[in-house]
């Protein structure tokens, strides 16, 4: 058994304060036993995609400080860790980059983001250059993690090509949350739609799914919409899909559970999905639209 904390948690006004907290909590888990510790999308400024302010980009040149930052909270902690930073890669080239630190501080792998939005509110085709290491498994002293990040939860493929490339779970460091115009019912069908699509990864492939949200209100700062309420409620579902944990939309938490990693091929002997499949016929996938 993996013992694996999942830290959900507001942005606390300046980077100093925020990553602060982190580490406290990164301390506070790893006290009670965890091994791997799992922290959001970008956990350490707010949610600043919300609007396009060249400003921001100033953020990603401190990335190898950053580096060094959770490297030494890893190693003083023991723990692997996964963390969510923004990368400047080169003049103008930015990318929205999931760092995993193993237990004696060095950088096991990254992972760089692939699907990127553009939505209101998330105007990330403006600040991220989508990822070109593609969909590889980050091999670490406690097994492969398939690391994805938040927009790729959406895309069943990039789950499928982790699972094939050997990943023995997926994560996904996520910042989703709700318009607080939007009607009650709209809000819980964007929720539960956003679990749902991940619940199915874990069952199509037979592996462990984590995601790991933010909570708190963050308003914009150009005033161009007035916030984002992230609706944290991070989660664990096993590899038949049963639920292990799950967050509050509201409260900062740690959530904990037991990754038992038998599990799995317990699973895929009795759906033997991966086995079955046709891949033969599959080439319309490639396609952008198949008439």
């Amino acid at each position: 058994m993996v013992q694996v904390a999942l830290i959900q948690q507001a942005y606390k006004q300046n980077k100093q304060a925020t990553q602060s907290y982190t580490a406290e909590k990164v301390q506070e888990a790893a006290t009670k036993g965890a091994q791997l510790v799992l922290l959001q999308e970008l956990h350490s400024s707010e949610y600043f995609c919300q609007s396009e302010n060249v400003d921001f980009f100033d953020y990603a040149l401190e990335f190898e400080k950053d580096c060094a930052y959770f490297a030494k909270i890893a190693k003083e902690c023991k723990v692997v860790l996964v963390t969510s930073l923004f990368e400047r890669r080169s003049v103008g080239l930015y990318h929205n980059t999931a760092v995993v630190f193993e237990k004696d501080g060095s950088i096991a792998g990254k992972y760089r983001k692939m699907h990127i939005p553009d939505d209101p509110g998330f105007y990330e085709k403006f600040y991220f250059t989508p990822g070109d290491l593609g969909f590889e498994p980050i091999s670490t002293s406690l097994g492969k993690l398939g690391v994805l990040v938040c927009w790729d939860q959406w895309y069943p493929e990039a789950a499928r090509i982790m699972a094939l490339k050997g990943a023995e779970i997926l994560i996904y460091p996520t910042a989703i949350g709700w318009f607080d115009a939007d009607n009650e019912d709209e809000k819980e069908r964007q929720r539960e739609a956003w679990m749902a699509v991940q619940r199915g990864h874990s069952v199509a492939n037979g592996i462990p799914v984590v995601s790991i949200n933010r909570v708190g209100f963050e308003k914009d700062s150009s005033g161009v919409i007035d916030g984002i309420r992230f609706w944290g409620s991070s989660f664990v579902y096993g590899a038949q899909g049963e639920l292990l944990a799950l967050g509050s939309v509201d409260s900062e938490e740690i959530l904990y559970f037991s990754w038992d990693k038998k599990r799995s091929e317990d699973v895929r002997r009795i759906w033997p999905f991966l086995r079955d499949r046709r891949i033969e016929m599959y080439g319309d996938i490639l396609k952008r639209y198949c008439n």
